[in-house]
This record gives C-alpha cells, sequence and structure tokens, in this order.
C-alpha cells in the first residue's frame, strides 16, 4: 500500500496535473483575498460545481474527441436543441421517463450524422461540426418559435435543483460520469483504442483498429452529453430556451487544452481536463465575484483560450523536443 501510495505520489510530481493543480491554488488564494475570503466558502463552491455541471458533462465527450484527433463544435447548439426538445415533449404530456431518453437518442444521432460528415465525406471536423451548430441552433428556434417553452413537472425540475445528501443532482450526475469515463479511458481496450487513433492512426490501423468506427462511437458519446446537458440546463431553468448554451462548445474545449489534452490528439486524460475545468469556472467565478463586467468577463474568457491554446503549443513543442533528443 505504501508503495502504491509512494508511486502514484511520484508520477504526480513528474505529470502536467502538478502545475495544473498549483495554478487552481493560487487561482483560489488570489480570488479569496480580492474578494474578502468570499471565493472559498462552501456555498460558492457549490455554485463554482452547479456551472462545471453542464459543461462538465460536454468536456468529457470533447475530451475523448481530442484524445482522437478531433473536436466538435456543435455541443451547445445541441444541448439549446435538446432543452427546447424536451420541455416540448413534457407540456405536451409525455412522461419524464420517455422525454429524456429520446432526447439523449436524438443527440446521439445528431453525433452519428457528425461523424457521417467526417468520415464518409471526409469533411474536416472544424467545418462539419460548423454546420451542425448553425443547423441545430436554428431548428431550436424553429421548435418552438423563437419562444421559451416554460415546464412545470416537478420531478423534472428536480432533476436541475434537487440535492441528494445536500449536495446538487447535476454535480452528482456529473461526477458519475467523469468517474466512469475516467475509468473506461485508462482502463479498456476501447480506451487504449481512442489514444492509438490519435497518436497515429496508421499504427492503429495496422494493429486493427478502426479508426472511423472509433471516432463515429466519439461524436455520438459527445452529443449524447451535450443532450443530457442541455435536459439538466432545462430542468435548471425551468424552460427549454433556444438561446441557450450559446459558446458551450469552446468552454468545454478549453478546459480540455487547460487539462493537458494535446489538440493534436493522443495525449491527455480526464482527470486534468477536470482540473482544467475547475479552473475556468473558478476563474469565471471570480471575476463575476468581483462585479467584472458582462463584456469584460467575455474577453477575458476568450484570452484564457488563448492562453490554453498557447500552452498547448508549447507543450507539443517541447514533446518534439523530447522526442528528437531520444532519437539523436
Amino acid at each position: 500500500m505504501n508503495n502504491y501510495i509512494k508511486r502514484k505520489l511520484d508520477g504526480l510530481m513528474h505529470s502536467d496535473k502538478l502545475g495544473l493543480l498549483i495554478a487552481l491554488v493560487v487561482m483560489v488564494i488570489i480570488f479569496s483575498m480580492l474578494t474578502g475570503n468570499n471565493y472559498f466558502t462552501t456555498n460558492n463552491i457549490i455554485n463554482i460545481l452547479i456551472a462545471s455541471s453542464i459543461v462538465g458533462l460536454v468536456t468529457i465527450g470533447e475530451s475523448y474527441l481530442l484524445i482522437s484527433g478531433q473536436v466538435d463544435l456543435s455541443p451547445g447548439s445541441v444541448a439549446a436543441f435538446s432543452g427546447v426538445m424536451v420541455t416540448l415533449f413534457l407540456s405536451n404530456g409525455m412522461p419524464m421517463g420517455i422525454a429524456i431518453p429520446l432526447v439523449v437518442i436524438f443527440g446521439i444521432g445528431i453525433g452519428y450524422i457528425n461523424a457521417l460528415m467526417v468520415t464518409k465525406l471526409k469533411f474536416e471536423p472544424f467545418i462539419a461540426t460548423l454546420a451542425s451548430m448553425s443547423i441545430f441552433r436554428g431548428f431550436a428556434f424553429v421548435l418552438c418559435d423563437g419562444k421559451s417553452i416554460f415546464v412545470t413537472n416537478r420531478a423534472f425540475l428536480k432533476m436541475g435543483s434537487g440535492r441528494i445528501l445536500n449536495i446538487p443532482i447535476p454535480v452528482i450526475i456529473c461526477i458519475v460520469m467523469f468517474a466512469v469515463f475516467g475509468i473506461i479511458l485508462n482502463r479498456t481496450k476501447f480506451g487504449r483504442s481512442i489514444y492509438m487513433v490519435g497518436g497515429n492512426a496508421n499504427a492503429s490501423r495496422l494493429a486493427g483498429i478502426n479508426a472511423d468506427t472509433v471516432r463515429t462511437k466519439l461524436f455520438m458519446i459527445t452529443s449524447a452529453f451535450a443532450a443530457l446537458g442541455g435536459v439538466i440546463l432545462a430542468a435548471r431553468m425551468s424552460s427549454g430556451q433556444p438561446s441557450a448554451s450559446i459558446g458551450l462548445e469552446f468552454d468545454a474545449v478549453t478546459a480540455c487544452v487547460l487539462g493537458g489534452i494535446a489538440m493534436s490528439g493522443g495525449i491527455g486524460t480526464l482527470t486534468g481536463a477536470l482540473i482544467g475545468l475547475l479552473i475556468m469556472q473558478g476563474f469565471n467565478n471570480g471575476l463575476m465575484m468581483l462585479n467584472v463586467q458582462s463584456f469584460w468577463q467575455t474577453i477575458a474568457r476568450g484570452v484564457l483560450l488563448v492562453a490554453a491554446l498557447t500552452f498547448d503549443y508549447l507543450r507539443n513543442k517541447q514533446r518534439l523536443a523530447k522526442l528528437n533528443s531520444a532519437k539523436a
């Protein structure tokens, strides 16, 4: 047991996660000082976790995709479309136990469409999912004629605002999903195939892995998470809103890259993505507590994304330098 703990600590000391944890701690200390110690409180931590839960679900899917060398820009639109759809179903008397799974299935279908454009039509993922982003945002407005759809189903609303052992249900869902998909990524053949496809698609093909099949599954998983996130957001807001979740996909990608997942594929962990998510949401929360105006917050989030991409570039440059040095 002691040797196991020692190995884990040694691995942490030599990993990118140590720098991420230090950055998270420093951020907490700075915002605590600036807000008069109102930042690091139980209530505010819960607020950060609630804000992280919807983005967190999409972050899981984007993490898988980025590790495989792909990206999806449609989750925000899929979430809005799903939120409108589930509230439309519920307002017309459909049971919650049918409405939610049906919406998630629709989300999986959207992911399959994205995958077909990428794997069969050979569109670049950026272009294919950019088109989906526009199409399904438009469908969200069409479904409700541009108006919010309010819902009064108590069981549904509890999904967004209820608590179990004083922990918000959306946070519990997000934590469980991170744990389950973290195990899948680290401990299963499917998880290893994701790294192989992202690291070297040709080598994965020679190893008998169908890269297109793997990527299709990942697009479907990402859209399923976006749909589930949209359902939870609709439950939190008591309504389906076609303008909801704008920029959700960029927040998720920022969290992934901050967490050490390489845009080029093949490198990264869900643990790192989770820490990146907490840094990003903690940063946003701190700005709000300091009463920074909303447009400056938007600029700050953009700067954070640029910083994340810069770190990714520097990490890749360092890895290439080490690889070339080893070959020499």
